[in-house]
């Protein structure tokens, strides 16, 4: 099972078609549309750009890894440089380490002894943070403010030149933002509107569990949503077969759905609506890991 399409033996065409599509609503909603709905169009296409970066660094569209980050290479969101972000979410794809407060870049877990040295102030913050409200008003701010806390800490080479091939990058966006008629400071809004929907995505996708198989999620959700995110609410499917394709995902998962519930045991909802209507204003988890070893 583990063999399936794991290799990447032809052109991706629905992800090719996709990446041209992204770009083409996203200039859109900077040349095209009027203030208000601009910034929303633009706020989904950065999200949905961030959710086909994320399909390129698992080997999509084309089997030249090189040609791929070529196409997605542009930071649309404005703050994550894409090297970095291939690199930390590739070691994300250690599963052994999955929720990991130290060795896990994607986690959303402290450490015990991290969390009651923070002071109060943080504390309430990061409570807040771990409601659905919170992930999507905050999330974006207190997400990125860690990302960037940790790649300071880091600065070793790979670190710093991935910050140095983000300057030119981020330099075109920013040059073409500043060419179109939308302004600046709504692009600014939109930017932040993109990071914050990601953050639906990644509100729950993995929880703390003892075995690393029980620590992603199954969102049965076949809705905006799920296409936004490129069907990555299958994840326990993507985190088992990362090389498959996106539109594969599904027919995956139901060919053999109760393996990968027993696999994962039961980790499940049934839409991001469903999620919403029982996080919005609740913690699924508490900030400290609640299984760390101290």
């Amino acid at each position: 099972m583990g063999k399936i399409h794991e290799k990447v033996k032809s052109v991706a065409w629905p992800t090719i078609w996709l990446i041209l599509a992204c770009y083409s609503v996203w200039a859109i909603a900077l040349w095209v549309l009027p203030l208000g709905p601009n910034i929303i169009v633009a706020g989904f296409a950065i999200a949905f750009h961030a959710s086909l970066q994320h399909e390129v660094i698992h080997g999509h569209p084309t089997r030249w890894q090189w040609v791929n980050d070529a196409m997605i290479w542009p930071p649309l969101t404005l703050v994550v440089p894409y090297a970095r972000f291939k690199a930390t979410h590739l070691a994300h794809h250690n599963d052994a380490t999955l929720t990991d407060p130290y060795d896990d870049p994607e986690t959303n877990y402290l450490a015990p002894d991290i969390w009651d040295d923070l002071p109060r102030i943080l504390r309430t913050v990061l409570r807040a943070n771990n409601t659905l409200a919170g992930r999507l008003s905050i999330g974006p701010l207190v997400g990125t403010g860690g990302f960037l806390l940790c790649e300071w800490r880091m600065r070793n080479v790979s670190v710093v030149w991935g910050w140095l091939l983000h300057i030119p990058a981020v330099s075109i966006v920013l040059a073409v933002v500043i060419a179109a008629p939308m302004p600046v400071w709504a692009y600014y809004i939109a930017a932040y509107l993109g990071l914050s929907l990601l953050r639906l995505r990644t509100f729950l996708e993995h929880q703390a569990h003892e075995r690393a198989s029980g620590r992603s999620v199954i969102i049965e959700d076949r809705g905006l949503f799920a296409f936004l995110f490129l069907n990555n609410n299958f994840h326990v499917v993507h985190h088992m077969h990362p090389k498959v394709a996106w539109y594969k995902l599904p027919a995956l998962y139901r060919a053999r759905r109760d393996h990968y519930l027993r696999r994962n045991g039961g980790y499940l909802y049934p839409s991001y609506a469903a999620i919403l209507r029982q996080y919005l204003w609740r913690a699924k988890d508490p900030v400290a890991h609640p299984l760390w070893r101290r």
